[in-house]
């Protein structure tokens, strides 16, 4: 019995014991802890930064591309007949497999 009068009495509280069991819980071994979360959310900002950095280069190449379209009517041409197989209207159209 000495030994629990020498525990300050804050720590024999049960609403105390409670809260602490409960938060270290939570921090350390449920499933949706701090630690795994953290790295789970670094990660996937990690692959949404590439992925951004995919999306702004094609869309600078697109955008490089659409003015060639837009200044040069060749240019134009040739991406319809490569892109969407147009012809002119006296011409044969062959399309061979790759």
């Amino acid at each position: 019995m000495k030994l629990f009068k020498n525990i300050p009495s804050w720590l024999k509280n049960k609403y105390f014991l409670t809260l602490l069991v409960f938060s270290v819980w939570l921090l350390f071994f449920d499933d949706r802890d701090i630690i795994t979360t953290h790295f789970k959310h670094r990660h996937e900002l990690r692959q949404l930064e590439k992925s951004r950095d995919y999306y702004l280069q094609q869309i600078d190449t697109t955008q490089k591309e659409l003015d060639d379209l837009k200044q040069n009517a060749e240019m134009l041409e040739k991406y319809a007949r490569e892109k969407y197989w147009m012809k002119k209207d006296n011409e044969d159209l062959f399309i061979l497999p790759e």
